[in-house]
Formats: structure tokens, C-alpha cells, sequence
């Protein structure tokens, strides 16, 4: 069975997509809005629903208006994702609930606390995407001037998984007892100290909360460099990515299972999940002509900015916008979503603008457009050809793209047996088909 997720990046996964008629802006901040999104998602079964996370405002340093380099009309505020989780958890029955939480400006026994008190408020259905920052503007919030190097993020993220997944095991099974006649309340010999010692940590241990109804929660992964495939072998069960070509995606979905296997991980329990953009008609003319309403709604100013973000020390501005896209310097910001940029434009002869558009159309992932078989047929292509497991579907507003994904792609989908009518679990790990992990201290 295919596997879906709802990315909820408000207002909009278009860079222009808040200005559409249609689009209710206020989804940004208003929780009744959240909870309509996460409500609509759950009536089409969606294994989870996935916030992304900026513990910064992106272009902050430039908010000023002098530089170009400020940010573009779109994502600027919005509710912090684990306490929103926590509150859609009692609003929802069934799907699951991820969200970003960086390792580079955060310490792992508040991470593994969080997550575990929403596993245990959801009955099941918490998970932690793990990433490392990639804006600059994140260091300035946390007492740093520069922003933490891409190699040094990646170790200290491997360390970090590491005490977050310990400090989860550190109650064994039976080790609440909670007895009133013995006046016992816990077992002392079931519950783990972790004394951990690292390069970048320390952590004692144990954690104050009894492990979760998954073991553990889900762990998901965003990062495609070679160090974030890495840490997406090891330590993930579900990947989020981005391809928008059919053989790249086959590419890095045979890279990484290869990868898990080497790990001593079975490939199978690693989901791979590329991001998908929809827009839907009912007829192929109506698609385009909402394709259309929405690119002309599109700036080519706010795409160029989005794009010099991922040009390392490069001037994009200083150069013809139709001239093709030349070799970026090496970014500190998102390596491997620099690398897709520039191997679609080689691969498409995009120049520089073009690429922009583009990822300002759909922040660099796949994009359809058209009816609702036409779409499920190249769904249908990519998973039946080992290019995925399932997706990561973005909308440009909210929440009609959604609604129509929900009301006229899911029945294509169900009527092929690609995808679940009902759900058969209640955890996510149960709508992954990803096994509780063992407690450490207990096997």
C-alpha cells in the first residue's frame, strides 16, 4: 500500500500561493484553521501529517529593506510545531503526527521528553523529524555569530539521536507498578540510567517519562547530502525528500535501503516518501487553468531570493536572470537541495530564473498538474518502479488543494488498491508497518 503524508508548510507551499483567492491566510497562526487542515488529511487517511520548523525568521538579518537578500512575501510566522502537536493530538483519532525539531540548537533530554508526552497524549502516533539547521539566521537566536558548520551539525546530530533513543528506553516494561497497598510506586531495577559521556554531550538520565505506547516514536529524516543519507540509514523510519525526475528518485531509493541494509536495518522498515505538488482539475483544462491563476500570482523577485539562499557565496543577482544556472559554491544551508537545483538545470537547460520559478512553485519538488488519473498514474509509475513508497504531498494554500487531493485523487487511488480505504491500526508505526524497537536495556 502506498504511503501518505500531509505537509503543512502554512500559508503555502507556492511561494505566492497565500495570495490566491481562495487561500485562507490566517492559517498561519489560527488553530481552528490547523485543526480543520489535520481534520481534512485524516478523512483521507493520511498515515501523518508533517510541520517543518525554522527556529528563526528565514532573512531576519536583513529585514531592514536594504538588502535583496531579505525575505521574500510568504512563511514568516506560524505555531511552534510540538505544542502544536500536542493540541491536534486530542482534536484527531487516527493520523499521525510529525514535526521538526532541530539538533543543532536544541539538548536531547528536552527533545526526547517532548516527543515521548506527545506519543503518550496521542496513544501512539508522535513523531520526531530529526534534521540539522540550515538557516543562518537560526545562530544569532542562540548565542552563536556564525552558524555551525555542515559537518559538525551532522556529528552532532548523530550523537544526539543516539541519548534521545536511550533516554526513550529508560523505563522498562512493568517499571511504573503504582501499587497502593505496598505503597510501591516504581521498580527501581527496571529503570535505565543512560551516564552518557560524548564530544557534544552529557546526559545522565533517566528520562521522566514512562516509555512510549511505540517504544519509541517515530523517527523521520529530511536531509539528501551524503552525511544526511547517512543518518537517514541509521536512525530513520520514514524519509522525506525531494526528486522530481523518475530516475533520480529510483537512484537514491536503491542508495538508501542499500544504505539501511548496511546498518543491520531491515530496508523494508525505511519509508522513503518524495515530495509531491498537485494541482488538480476536474477536466486536464481546468488544471491548467488553475496552474496558470496560480503563476500569475508568482514574483520573480521572492523566487530569486529563495534561490540565493542556496547559492553559498555566490551573487546570483549579479548575473543575467537568463543566463543558465552555473556551478554554485558550496552552500552551508542545504547541500543536497542545492545539488537538485543545479541537476535539474543541467539536466533541463534551465536558466538561472527558470530555476527560481521553479522553486518557488513548489520549494523544489514534483510537481503535476492535471486530473485525477493522470496524477495517480504517475504516482502509481513511481512506486511500482522502486522510486518510492509513498509521498509527501505539498499544497500551494490551504485548504482546498488539500480537500481536492483528498476528495478526487484518494477514491482513484483506493479504486486501483493503491491505497488504504480505512485505517487498520491506531499507531503510526501500525500505518507505516515500521515494528516497535526492542528497549535496549532489555533485550
Amino acid at each position: 500500500m502506498m504511503h501518505l503524508a500531509a505537509f503543512l508548510f502554512t500559508p503555502g507551499s507556492h511561494s505566492a500561493g497565500w495570495r490566491h483567492p481562495d487561500a485562507v491566510t490566517e492559517c498561519d497562526m489560527e488553530f481552528s484553521e490547523y485543526v480543520r487542515i489535520a481534520q481534512i488529511a485524516e478523512r483521507g487517511k493520511f498515515d501523518t501529517i508533517f510541520f517543518q520548523d525554522t527556529v528563526a525568521v528565514n532573512g531576519s538579518g536583513a529585514l531592514d529593506g536594504v538588502s535583496r537578500y531579505r525575505p521574500g512575501q510568504g512563511r514568516t510566522a506560524y505555531l511552534e510545531p510540538t505544542t502544536l502537536l500536542a493540541a491536534l493530538a486530542v482534536v484527531t483519532q487516527r493520523i499521525g503526527l510529525v514535526a521538526t525539531a532541530t539538533t543543532t540548537y536544541n539538548e536531547p533530554y528536552n527533545i526526547a521528553r517532548r516527543f515521548a508526552s506527545i506519543d503518550h497524549i496521542s496513544k501512539g502516533r508522535a513523531g520526531w523529524n530529526l534534521v540539522t539547521s540550515q538557516i543562518e539566521d537560526e545562530a544569532g537566536n542562540f548565542g552563536a555569530d556564525h552558524h555551525m558548520l555542515h559537518a559538525e551539525r551532522y556529528e552532532r546530530a548523530e550523537e544526539f539521536f543516539d541519548v534521545v533513543a536511550a533516554l526513550w528506553d529508560s523505563f522498562g516494561e512493568g517499571a511504573l507498578i503504582r501499587d497502593k497497598a505496598s505503597g510501591i510506586y516504581i521498580d527501581p531495577s527496571k529503570i535505565h540510567f543512560q551516564d552518557h559521556v560524548g564530544k557534544h554531550f552529557r546526559v545522565r538520565g533517566p528520562l521522566n517519562v514512562a516509555r512510549c505506547p511505540q517504544g519509541r516514536p517515530v523517527v523521520t529524516q529530511a536531509g539528501s547530502s551524503g552525511p544526511g543519507m547517512e543518518l537517514a540509514a541509521r536512525t530513520a523510519d520514514l524519509v522525506f525528500t525531494a526528486q522530481s525526475d523518475l530516475a533520480e528518485a529510483q537512484a537514491f531509493y536503491k542508495d538508501l535501503k542499500a544504505r539501511a541494509r548496511k546498518h543491520g536495518r531491515e530496508p523494508d522498515h525505511v519509508k522513503i516518501m518524495p515530495g509531491l505538488m498537485t494541482i488538480i482539475g476536474r477536466t486536464e483544462e481546468e488544471a491548467e487553468a488553475r496552474y496558470r491563476d496560480l503563476q500569475g500570482l508568482l514574483s520573480d523577485e521572492n523566487s530569486m531570493r529563495l534561490l540565493a539562499r542556496l547559492c553559498g557565496d555566490l551573487d546570483i543577482f549579479a548575473l543575467p536572470p537568463d543566463s543558465p544556472l552555473p556551478p554554485l559554491p558550496l552552500s552551508n544551508a542545504a547541500q543536497a537541495r542545492q545539488r537538485h537545483l543545479m541537476d535539474k538545470a543541467a539536466r533541463e537547460n534551465l536558466s538561472i530564473i527558470q530555476t527560481a520559478r521553479y522553486l518557488g512553485t513548489s520549494l523544489g519538488h514534483h510537481l503535476l498538474v492535471g486530473t485525477p488519473a493522470r496524477i495517480v498514474d504517475t504516482m502509481q509509475q513511481w512506486m511500482e518502479s522502486g522510486a518510492c513508497d509513498g509521498f509527501t504531498l505539498l499544497s500551494p494554500h490551504y485548504p482546498r488543494p488539500l480537500e481536492d487531493f483528498v476528495e478526487l485523487v484518494v477514491p482513484e487511488l483506493q479504486r486501483r488498491g493503491l491505497f488504504r480505504t480505512e485505517y487498520a491500526g491506531t499507531t503510526l508505526r501500525e500505518h507505516l508497518g515500521v515494528p516497535v524497537p526492542p528497549n535496549r536495556y532489555e533485550v
